[in-house]
């Protein structure tokens, strides 16, 4: 019996919620580094275990490497690595000091002739990659990595030579799109949900929106996939819905869709967790490997979403 005045224990999750259901499977599948997040973002863990984890995929160089995102394997630096570096050093509250000034080293070390980062950089060549993941010799410059990054570094407050050319290369990259698709759409609400002149990102989502609705990518009615086409190259079935654009109620995305589009999309995200308690990736499945260490990733997502839009995840 407790002692008088003790202070009482947390209540355990309920067995059935999917909180608990997603933390039997992140300690069963999960990396390190995904189990130290989501420790950090639902169990009270605290962030230097975090910054840890991370820190074995990082190189000399200031970049990240060894398969930190899964469909790049091999040990060299790459700009979507430091793509996901950067989210998890944002999420942890520690992007920023002397860690941002080695990065953006790198970044500006792999930059192209405008100043903005490719998606692959030719190094990759010799490692094992995803197929649908292109290596060339000069690659250009992609919104899909530098939207994320520049987001980012801006959403902190961060300030550094590399940005000035690699903001201007997402603003005219954004403005010049007339057709897309959901990743690159991704990495546009990446970079407008924290740029820094809000009346243009706002404007420039507002005309991004209705190219979203306009070529239908994404699914409104999960009931009936059907009627949305999957983009070019994408595996089969490989949809996005409303949450996939919007991840909080407080991006500039969530003004795309209604409640009732937006309430549906979190209902089929709740539906979606898997009976052993993660989500599954939608992309192409091309090595054993990477999706079991993808699914923690992309079940940390969901449950943040979840989270941020109120739904009870226990």
């Amino acid at each position: 019996m407790a002692e008088s005045g003790a202070s009482p224990l947390p209540p355990t999750p309920s067995a059935r919620s999917p909180l608990f259901r997603a933390e039997h499977f992140v300690w069963l599948t999960a990396r390190v580094l995904e189990q130290r997040l989501f420790a950090h973002d639902f169990l009270h863990g605290a962030a230097d275990p975090v910054e840890t984890a991370l820190d074995a995929y990082r190189n000399e160089d200031g970049g990240y490497g060894h398969a930190l995102e899964p469909d790049l394997r091999g040990p060299v630096s790459q700009p979507l690595h430091t793509v996901r570096a950067l989210r998890v050093l944002d999420s942890v509250g520690r992007l920023g000091g002397r860690r941002v000034e080695r990065v953006c080293r790198y970044l500006t070390s792999v930059s192209t002739g405008d100043g903005a980062l490719p998606a692959i950089h030719p190094s990759q060549r010799g490692y094992p990659a995803a197929p649908f993941i292109p290596i060339v010799d000069d690659p250009p410059s992609e919104l899909l990595s530098t939207g994320p990054v520049v987001g980012l570094l801006h959403r902190n407050d961060v300030w550094h030579a590399w940005l000035f050319r690699a903001t201007d290369f997402c603003w005219q990259a954004i403005d010049s799109l007339e057709r897309s698709h959901p990743y690159e759409v991704q990495a546009a609400v990446a970079f407008l949900d924290s740029a820094t002149d809000r009346p243009r990102a706002e404007a420039a989502a507002d005309r991004l929106g209705r190219l979203v609705r306009a070529h239908r990518l994404a699914a409104l009615d999960p009931d009936h996939l059907d009627a949305y086409p999957v983009a070019p190259g994408y595996a089969p079935g490989e949809h996005h819905f409303p949450y996939d654009f919007a991840r909080t109620p407080h991006s500039l995305a969530r003004a795309w869709f209604t409640d009732d589009e937006m309430a549906r999309s979190l209902d089929h995200l709740v539906d979606d967790q898997q009976q052993d308690g993660g989500w599954p990736i939608r992309w192409r499945r091309w090595a054993p490997g990477t999706a079991l260490e993808a699914r923690p990733m992309v079940t940390i997502e969901a449950l943040r979403t979840l989270r941020a839009y109120g739904r009870a995840i226990g």
